[in-house]
């Protein structure tokens, strides 16, 4: 299977390895014989049609600041959708950094793959909160497959349970800790009584938050998440701005400690239930499955037989998503061999 890799930061190099060290596991347990042809960055592309080294790759990044530094491989300024368009290869795995005001440059590369008749694997929320539906029917027109598993709670199956694990139920209603470092800023506030500003400090200096923590700590990646799930697993056909967002920067102490005293706390939660759509900080039974501490995500859905199920985990991290870029190859080589 030939591999088109978009994107060769935390995820595209760690999934990079993953497929170079377990080749012979992938080969004997899943009939998958992977073979990466082209791997890009912001400064161009590495491209062997026989299969490029990923640990060749990375050290040409480290040393040049680009994987187009590859010595006989390297195409400096070449793009993704250079390569997208010359470059032959089953699967493209778009892991570019994401981009939720208008999902460039990981939209277009997913729309010219999907075109040009590529199964698709993204790890990027952008393009999927702002054009879901039109993705989804791209592929389905195209007859190939477009797979996220990454984007929702990283390595933690989220989007698997609600969509395979219940067939034949009906999921009601939607609640979930989305946002790993939101998690941790409040579990901060709750457990140490630290006020928001500190609590964002800290996160920030064990690397769960970003320089710039907007996306977080208003919302919005919370709220792309909620989308993927609304589409995939509610089949409501929204985007991004049909979610109502409210971060967690107007969450005082006077508020952590108000609901301390009725034995709740405070949590950011993306529900959908009915026609709402909704992220913003709830308050929640300290008892509640939903209440997990730290940078964990957690997840329940409302169904029509079983009740509530809640699913939890880690949310983000290299090694988790790249796991779930990882079954999503899987699933490809499944369905194609069917």
């Amino acid at each position: 299977m030939r591999i088109i890799i978009i994107g060769f930061g935390t995820v595209g190099k760690t999934f990079a390895s993953i497929l170079h060290e377990r080749r012979d596991e992938l080969l004997k347990s899943f009939g998958l014989r992977p073979r990466i042809v082209a791997i890009v960055d912001r400064g161009g592309a590495a491209v062997d049609p026989s299969g490029l080294n990923p640990e060749e790759v990375s050290k040409a990044k480290q040393l040049h600041g680009s994987v187009s530094g590859a010595k006989g491989f390297g195409r400096p300024g070449v793009t993704g959708s250079d390569v997208i368009r010359d470059v032959e290869a089953d699967v493209v795995v778009e892991v570019s950094p994401t981009n939720i005001i208008h999902g460039e440059p990981g939209l277009s590369h997913i729309e010219a793959a999907l075109k040009r008749k590529r199964h698709v694997i993204t790890a990027n929320k952008g393009p999927l909160a702002l054009a879901f539906p039109a993705l989804m029917e791209l592929a389905s027109y195209n007859n190939v497959l477009l797979k996220f598993s990454g984007t929702v709670g990283g390595g933690t199956p989220i989007l698997d349970l609600g969509k395979k694990c219940l067939l034949g139920d009906r999921v009601t209603a939607i609640r979930g800790i989305l946002n790993g470092t939101t998690n941790y800023i409040l579990t901060r506030m709750t457990e140490t009584k630290v006020p928001m500003e500190v609590a964002l400090k800290e996160a920030q200096d064990a690397g769960y938050a970003e320089a710039d923590p907007t996306n977080d700590v208003e919302g919005f990646d919370s709220a792309c998440k909620l989308v993927i799930l609304a589409n995939w697993v509610m089949d409501r056909r929204i985007t991004i701005k049909d979610v109502t967002i409210s971060g967690i920067m107007s969450v005082s102490m006077e508020d952590v400690e108000n609901a301390r005293k009725e034995g709740h706390v405070i949590k950011l939660i993306g529900s959908i239930n009915g026609k709402e759509v909704v992220v913003k900080p709830r308050t929640i039974p300290r008892t509640h499955p939903l209440n997990v501490s730290g940078t964990l995500n957690a997840v329940t859905f409302s169904t029509g037989f079983a009740g509530e199920i809640t699913i939890a985990g880690h949310g983000a991290g290299g090694i988790e998503t790249s796991g779930a870029v990882l079954r999503d190859l899987i699933d490809i080589r499944r369905n194609i061999t069917i």
